[in-house]
């Protein structure tokens, strides 16, 4: 008998819902459905990538520079905006309702468009109004899907499954561009917006597919085919109670603010200031292209370390030790005289940072109640998503007016004192990730 068709122990199983059966403690990446919802997740991913470089060419061909870049922003705003409004929702009506129909509104929404170009080129205004239309959509699936990994898997496999995540994050950023960009060619923008919208369409059925377990605690009383029903009182109320939640937690609080300062501290740093330190030091665009890789590389491994170790012990020191090496590279990319050294630096940045944020988001999902992980999963994403481009301009207007090399370490700085926040916490020092279960035959 299947684990969809085992009753659990006080009734029967929800639709959709499977239990966790002590029989059945099988590796995350052994696991089929857990391999069924990454395959949905790389599909979705690689079609995101897809969608964003059809939106860029498109508006490139019927607008300046200027506009391309109105165009290119407009999806974070309501990205940003309505995140937190997404983690509400996934919690008052059920993370697999929002993401599935999260993502079939994707999919109509990028083969629509992709109809429309066939017959004639978009206006500026309407790539604004589909980049706004999709990042608003992006807000209810992004919190959502973001929530599931501790719904289809064990505690003990959260880490490997989000260094699985991360792997499939790598993969899109490789294949998704190179495919938009072989689209275009062969068929234009259509073509382009055809293969995302595929792509969101090949993620549905996957999805549909995959089982997810009961949340603990009280709710799973309130679990009606597989899903929760909408909580009583208001989402405004369901919102400032999670804000709350986050804040007040001994180990959550603490992580999200961590995460938050490294985030400020090293993503523009790595994002723009990298552009404008190779320009100083003549390294070029295979330069940039170069460390970029280097970065890369680094956070691949990382992931795929937590993906086949499952676990590190000290998991608490263990990430604020590796986010010390990583803003320690950052700081030292802009002092080093050579191109192969700033990739070498480039790289311990990535392994560093890469084993960070797997342990914490992993600590994160391990430690929040279930009742409120979308909205847990909202304000973690929230800090990368809406918290992080803020910095752009600032370190863009601080290289022009003190150079590379005192901005990277004063980014550096400041994204260590994440480090502070991690070992000022007792709960921070204290955590350890879930011991992996012994894999029964």
């Amino acid at each position: 008998m299947s684990a969809a068709e085992t009753a659990l122990p006080d009734g029967p199983t929800p639709e959709g819902a499977i239990p966790e059966s002590p029989a059945e403690h099988r590796p995350a990446h052994r696991d089929g459905n857990v391999l069924r919802w990454l395959a949905a997740y790389t599909a979705s991913l690689i079609g995101d990538s897809v969608y964003f470089v059809a939106l860029a060419w498109s508006a490139q061909k019927v607008a300046g520079p200027a506009e391309v870049g109105l165009v290119m922003a407009a999806g974070a705003f309501p990205r940003a905006l309505l995140m937190l409004v997404g983690g509400v929702a996934a919690d008052r009506f059920g993370v697999r309702r929002i993401v599935l129909g999260s993502d079939a509104v994707r999919c109509v929404l990028i083969l629509a468009v992709a109809a429309g170009v066939a017959v004639t080129a978009p206006a500026v205004w309407i790539l604004v109004a589909l980049a706004l239309a999709f990042g608003a959509v992006d807000a209810l699936f992004v919190p959502a899907v973001g929530a599931l990994p501790p719904r289809i898997t064990g505690p003990d496999q959260l880490a490997r499954v989000t260094g699985m995540r991360t792997l499939s994050m790598r993969i899109s950023q490789i294949s998704g561009p190179p495919l938009g960009g072989l689209a275009m060619g062969l068929g234009g923008a259509s073509a382009a917006f055809a293969v995302a919208g595929a792509l969101f369409a090949l993620s549905l059925p996957l999805l549909l597919t995959v089982q997810l377990r009961p949340p603990g605690g009280a709710s799973d009383a309130t679990e009606v085919q597989g899903e929760a029903e909408p909580a009583p009182g208001s989402a405004w109320q369901d919102l400032i109670d999670g804000l709350r939640y986050v804040r007040r937690h001994r180990l959550i609080g603490p992580l999200v603010a961590v995460l938050a300062i490294s985030e400020l501290g090293l993503t523009g740093t790595l994002n723009v200031g990298m552009v404008l330190l190779n320009g100083e030091r003549g390294w070029g665009p295979s330069g940039y292209g170069w460390i970029i890789s280097g970065f890369g590389a680094g956070a691949t491994v990382g992931a795929l370390l937590l993906t086949v170790a499952g676990r590190l012990p000290r998991a608490g020191p263990t990430l604020a030790g590796t986010l010390l090496a990583g803003c320690a590279g950052a700081a030292t990319i802009a002092l080093v005289p050579t191109l192969p050294l700033a990739v070498a630096a480039a790289l311990t940045v990535g392994l560093a940072m890469g084993i960070c944020g797997t342990l914490a988001n992993s600590l994160v999902q391990t430690a929040a109640d279930p009742t409120y992980l979308g909205r847990v999963t909202s304000v973690v994403m929230l800090t990368s998503v809406g918290l992080a481009p803020l910095s752009y301009p600032v370190v863009g207007a601080a290289i022009g007016a003190w150079g590379s090399a005192p901005v990277f370490i004063g980014c550096g700085v400041f994204g260590s004192l994440g480090v502070g926040v991690a070992l000022g916490s007792g709960a921070v020092r204290r955590a350890e990730l879930p011991r992996l279960r012994p894999v029964k035959a």
